[in-house]
């Protein structure tokens, strides 16, 4: 059935009884009295535990692998190498993909697998772990992004050439792709400007920082079947990757989400799961593999280090009149860092005339990055928004004042060709200026700094369905992963539709083989998407509802319109009856009519982009370096709050994601090329007593391409965070931070060569 969603999109005057409300989670007892299934939870009757071993390498031919030891251990009952893959050309998709799982022809990294084994118990599959022999011969290695564009660096794959370059076929190269972006006349839009502005900046890889590391269960039947268990954003893209990387076919393999303790993107891409699949298949066993903090540190992928420079300029008035980038993007052993969302995204708060970016992405003997809320945009913005308000104090206007000036508007069209609909900055940053935060003063010994940003929010494939059980209440079936609390929203608005309570509504995460195609959940597309599907399925149910209305009735179909969870006649001329509830049609007719039920697939569009503004003030200590947050205050356009409590949650953990991001976590790697820092012991990420409270402003700026207004908000709280952050810095030290973190060290240095001119 097609979509019978209204073209009209946004109904303003609708009366909504359950969507802006604040119930409770249905999910949160269970997660909060233990009972909730994670991915290291399942236990299956005869299952053996994995464990991988890593190469302590960074970069290193592997010239033999002798298993055999290993296989004679009492217990052992599978061991896997590259040798139990199937042989996938090296830059596919599927082949790349395939060589990060399990080394091949090189170990690429430190923590790289080369080998897994499967056993009655962990110590005796540790055990065996360490009588596996490898044979490395041990290559160069190169860490940093600069050093591995240089001439002469070494070589991860021979085979690479620069995409985007002329002439880069017969060049060895560690640069995949050169991507150029450009509007307008730069060079016209710098003679324009009175204030111009260059500087340079960098940032380390960090870690999306979830609580629960990655678990999986995979059991491969004796008749070709894969059943997989595991914590994972995106049920589909595992099957079919599973598939590709196997030489599959989708369709035997079904992957079941367990609930999930944290993604933030880092669980968009899978790890153990292909080889808990291969040792199933071995060992003719269910396998169980959880990864240790250690191993989700060196194995799994952070998000992209970079090294770029900005140079903007503005009038005396605070017009912007032209923005250029170079922009450097460390993506690991492979590709795969979506590092085209920076030059798209780094200055599209603001309606520049002249914009030209140049980006590359560049391999280094790292972990393959994976997404991290907003890919590859924070750590950018982090440059520009420094430079924005840079032009605001040398030109002598208020920080907001100049977004204000240069602000994206309806009609305005991106560098990447989108002109925007109906948008919320403008409203966010009259909002931010309106805010206690902003208008009270700043307290002595304190510096106060604002950034913004911006997110495109997605949509794309999707799938769902409603089905009205015999008593009344309502299943949902979902397809895309509810990483935070997507599923409640996705309820209310299912329960609005029809009219009933939210309690009568209950939603399931659908395993592959029980739903259609859904993308990754990622990119701020879960509500909206689903939300899309299912509203569109509720309305194809209460088109039925009205059906066999009529049918009870005997009258027309037009004959009845459905109001508030109640079919009633649409006019005195259709006769006198009394209302139908939901339940008694379904009572009714369930048995003589089959089951009341409505699915949509679509391939969602009509996202609404999302602004946010950040204002926060610091202390600096300027004999330590250390900066402590006193204040924190998010703005941001949530189009529709459909869960103010989950959106007000959302704001706040970017912006607490943002401020370990802004002032203490990175990979830090020694001079062998070894992670050095594997745990939360050495890797800090903030506790409880390092932030304040942070207070949240919802703008609500309606969406008009969904039902109820609503933009994604996952992805925007953390884009200004390390820019708002590094703009405080400045206005209570008098410095301008260039690198992240903006670590004590590093700000102690900043402040004494301040000191020094």
């Amino acid at each position: 059935m097609a979509s019978i969603l209204e073209k009209s999109g946004f109904n303003p005057d609708k009366k909504l009884k359950i969507v802006g409300t604040n119930p409770v989670k249905h999910d949160g007892p269970d997660k909060v009295t233990g009972r909730a299934k994670f991915g290291a939870d399942l236990m299956l009757p005869g299952m053996l535990f994995g464990k991988v071993l890593r190469s302590p390498h960074p970069h290193a031919n592997i010239r033999s692998i002798d298993t055999s030891a290993a296989e004679k251990v009492p217990g052992v009952r599978a061991v896997v190498t590259r040798a139990d893959f199937p042989e996938l050309p090296f830059g596919t998709g599927p082949g790349d993909l395939s060589r990060n799982i399990m080394a091949r022809e090189k170990a690429l990294y430190d923590g790289h697998a080369v080998a897994a084994v499967a056993a009655t118990s962990e110590a005796i599959a540790k055990k065996a772990l360490k009588l596996i022999k490898v044979d490395y011969e041990v290559l160069p290695h190169v860490i940093d992004v600069r050093d591995a564009m240089k001439a002469g660096a070494p070589v991860l794959h021979p085979t690479l050439r620069t995409k985007g370059v002329e002439g880069a076929a017969d060049k060895q190269t560690n640069v995949v792709e050169r991507l150029v972006l450009a509007v307008g006349d730069i060079d016209k839009g710098f003679a324009e400007a009175d204030v111009v502005i260059e500087r340079t900046f960098d940032s380390q890889p960090m870690h999306q920082g979830y609580i629960e590391p990655q678990g999986c269960v995979a059991n491969w039947t004796d008749d070709g079947q894969v059943d997989l268990w595991c914590t994972t954003q995106g049920t589909h893209v595992f099957r079919d990757r599973l598939g590709e990387i196997l030489k599959m076919e989708s369709a035997k393999i079904r992957v079941t989400q367990s609930e999930m303790g944290g993604g933030f993107g880092g669980k968009t891409g899978f790890y153990a799961e292909p080889l808990a699949v291969v040792l199933s298949k071995k060992a003719r066993r269910p396998v169980k593999i959880v990864l240790t903090r250690s191993e989700v540190f060196r194995g799994t992928g952070p998000v992209s280090g970079t090294h770029y420079r900005v140079k903007m300029g503005c009038t005396k008035d605070g017009r912007i009149t032209a923005a250029d980038a170079e922009l450097l993007f460390q993506t690991g052993a492979f590709t795969g860092s979506m590092y085209f969302n920076a030059p798209q995204a780094m200055f599209t708060r603001y309606a520049l005339k002249n914009i030209r970016t140049v980006s590359y992405e560049v391999v280094s003997n790292r972990p393959k990055v994976n997404s991290f809320r907003a890919p590859c945009v924070p750590q950018i913005v982090f440059g520009v928004e420094q430079i924005i308000n840079e032009l605001a104090e040398k030109i002598g206007i208020d920080p907001i004042d100049i977004r204000l000036k240069n602000a994206m508007k309806q009609g305005d069209t991106t560098i990447y060709g989108q002109t925007f609909g109906p948008i919320g900055f403008v409203e966010t940053l009259e909002a931010s200026k309106k805010c206690d935060h902003y208008r009270s003063p700043v307290p002595k010994g304190q510096g106060r700094g604002v950034a913004a940003g911006f997110w495109f929010n997605r949509g794309g494939d999707t799938t769902g369905s409603l089905t009205v059980t015999p008593d009344g209440s309502v299943t949902l079936m979902l397809g895309t992963s509810d990483v935070a609390g997507s599923r409640l929203s996705i309820s209310m608005m299912a329960a609005e539709e029809l009219g009933v309570p939210l309690d009568k509504v209950r939603a399931i995460l659908a395993d592959t083989s029980s739903i259609g195609n859904n993308r990754v959940t990622a990119g701020s597309r879960t509500t909206f998407s689903s939300g899309m599907v299912i509203i569109d399925s509720a309305r194809k149910v209460i088109k039925e509802l009205c059906r066999r209305a009529a049918i009870i009735w005997k009258v027309p179909e037009d004959g009845v319109v459905f109001e508030d969870g109640f079919c009633k006649p649409a006019s005195s001329n259709v006769g006198e009856f009394a209302p139908l509830s939901i339940a008694e049609i379904a009572a009714k007719t369930s048995v003589s009519h089959g089951a009341i039920s409505g699915h949509s697939e679509m391939n969602v569009t009509g996202e609404g982009p999302g602004f946010g503004l950040h204002i926060v003030d610091v202390e600096v200590d300027k004999e330590t370096g250390r900066v402590d947050i006193k204040r924190y205050t998010v703005i941001e356009d949530a189009g529709k709050a459909i869960h103010p409590l989950q959106v007000e949650g959302q704001y706040q953990g970017g912006a607490i994601q943002g401020v370990g991001w802004a002032l203490n976590e990175e990979y830090v790697y020694g001079a062998d090329g070894r992670l050095q820092n594997p745990g939360f012991l050495d890797y800090r990420m903030p506790v409880a007593s390092d932030v304040p409270m942070v207070d949240t402003v919802i703008v609500e700026v309606p969406n008009p391409n969904h039902p109820y207004g609503l933009r994604g908000v996952g992805e925007v709280p953390v884009v200004p965070t390390m820019a708002a952050i590094a703009n405080a810095i400045h206005a209570a030290a008098g410095i301008w931070p260039d690198s992240l973190p903006m670590s004590p060290p590093k700000v102690l240095d900043w402040i004494e060569a301040a000191q020094k001119r």
